[in-house]
């Protein structure tokens, strides 16, 4: 599937995006509207697995949007039972945009004691290793996914239950894993013991839900109680209700730092904060380390937004909506000519020329990766007659890739690896370029203190390099880490 507009490759990728539902009718509506709250988090395809006590497991996967493919009655009625897991995806693992129907999650297996279905955010560190061990052993795996080893390792488990299976299966997995499973008669949660990717816990009348995200609960209802824990394994059924216990060693939480920043929805809610409050005090704090002289702060949308807020309110300096977004721009846009395909960023923003010419123009984005799209930014408000371009970057410089369920390019292409903040701000040929630093975005996070430098309160691996899991499979393909200080 090609890419929604030209420059889709210059933000990070959000991972993926897990849902599933419990002790409700027509459960598959329910995963349905929780994977389309999801979508922001992988657009390449979804599908959804459910089980009906007479007709037993039925899924369908598609590639595409949810809104086009799961609101069919012809393919809902195929989906019949109380219980059901989905997942939306974009690959992080596994054959990168040449994605076969076979990647697509929930993955199913059948075991003794009855089938099981899995969809899972994140990204297995020592995957290549587990599948060759489970190839060697006659292992058949039908998909390029990582995610796949999971369901291999818990057949070969002698584990009395499926959720037993699971437990023993993510003890020999390496890396950022949520997971979200069923079986005919329970839901099982797990996060992995550092809790790098977020799952939450949901009450939906007398059913329950887990989820990516707290704005997936909103879509269809449900309360939120509760995150699920770094290192915990929820089993959930009709009869017992939920079952909690942690079958890994305890270790100090991880969570993505950039859930914060960008990945997650900003009327979700992370750690007991609201993320659009986050975004908020993120363009605060970039206000007080990076003051500019300027007529207006316009933020790069949408996930600019909430920082471009914050840092308008702290510095005093009028907030307006200098770039305007097409809403209509999405991956069903017919493949465009190459004269049109270098149009590039227009078919996506166009400049508010009238607020723009003559002025002194402070933008703020969430972070630059490539840097492609924030030239081609900056070329159309300086082409609307801005008299000045200022960037604020509401995350630190983007310099290392990510081995955990984000789809980074490779480090050479990383702008922050190559080149020092004023290379940066000569290459964009901006006027001045200031990222947020990494003590202050852990201040925006709530972190007072800033960042601990012996053990760090988040994965900031993206900034600083420092990898809380080693990334074997990486490490054996030639990737060098950072020196240790």
């Amino acid at each position: 599937m090609p890419p929604a507009h030209p420059f889709d490759d210059d933000k990070l990728r959000e991972e993926c995006g897990i849902f599933g539902v419990i002790g409700v009718n027509d459960a598959a509506n329910f995963v349905a509207l929780g994977l389309h709250a999801l979508q922001h988090r992988g657009q390449e395809a979804g599908g959804i697995v459910v089980h009906h006590p007479e007709h037993g497991f039925n899924s369908a996967r598609r590639f595409g949007y949810v809104r086009d493919n799961f609101t069919s009655a012809s393919v809902m009625e195929t989906l019949p039972g109380p219980i059901g897991i989905g997942h939306v995806r974009y690959s992080t693992a596994g054959n990168k945009g040449n994605t076969a129907i076979r990647d697509v999650q929930p993955f199913f297996g059948e075991f003794s004691m009855g089938g099981a279905a899995i969809a899972h955010n994140g990204n297995i560190t020592n995957a290549n290793t587990l599948r060759r061990e489970l190839i060697e052993r006659g292992s058949i795996f039908q998909s390029s996914s990582d995610s796949e080893c999971i369901i291999h390792l818990m057949a070969r488990s002698m584990g009395r239950s499926i959720p037993d299976r699971m437990e023993e299966a993510l003890r020999k997995v390496e890396g950022a894993f949520s997971v979200v499973a069923m079986t005919r008669t329970k839901l099982v949660g797990v996060r992995d013991p550092l809790g790098v990717r977020p799952l939450v816990l949901g009450k939906l009348g007398d059913g329950w839900v887990l989820s990516s995200e707290t704005c997936a609960l909103d879509i269809i209802g449900a309360e939120f109680l509760r995150e699920i824990e770094p290192g915990e394994m929820v089993v959930i059924s009709e009869k017992d209700g939920v079952q909690s216990h942690f079958p890994f060693r305890p270790r100090k939480s991880r969570f993505c730092i950039f859930e914060h920043v960008y990945f997650s929805r900003p009327d979700s809610v992370l750690g007991g904060r609201s993320v659009y409050e986050t975004r908020e005090a993120i363009g605060r704090e970039l206000a007080k380390e990076a003051p500019v002289e300027a007529d207006l702060v316009c933020p790069v949308p949408d996930s600019g937004t909430p920082a471009a807020i914050g840092y308008s309110l702290q510095s005093g300096i009028p907030y307006a909506m200098g770039i305007i977004r097409n809403q209509y721009m999405g991956r069903t846009f017919i493949e465009p000519s190459e004269q049109i395909r270098n149009m590039g960023v227009r078919l996506k923003l166009n400049v508010n020329r009238a607020l723009i010419r003559d002025k002194r123009v402070i933008l703020v984005d969430d972070s630059v990766v490539r840097g492609t799209t924030s030239r081609k930014i900056k070329e159309m408000i300086l082409d609307a007659g801005a008299k000045e371009v200022h960037f604020r970057i509401a995350s630190p410089p983007t310099a290392w890739p990510c081995f955990y369920g984000v789809d980074t390019p490779q480090r050479e292409k990383l702008l922050a690896a190559t080149m020092s903040e004023e290379e940066m701000r000569e290459h964009l040929q901006v006027d001045s370029l200031a990222f947020i630093s990494l003590d202050g975005l852990y201040r925006a996070v709530g972190e007072a203190n800033g960042r601990d430098p012996k053990q760090p309160q988040y994965c900031d691996a993206c900034f600083s390099g420092e990898y809380p899991v080693r990334p074997a499979d990486m490490l054996e393909q030639g990737f060098q880490m950072k020196a240790a200080e």
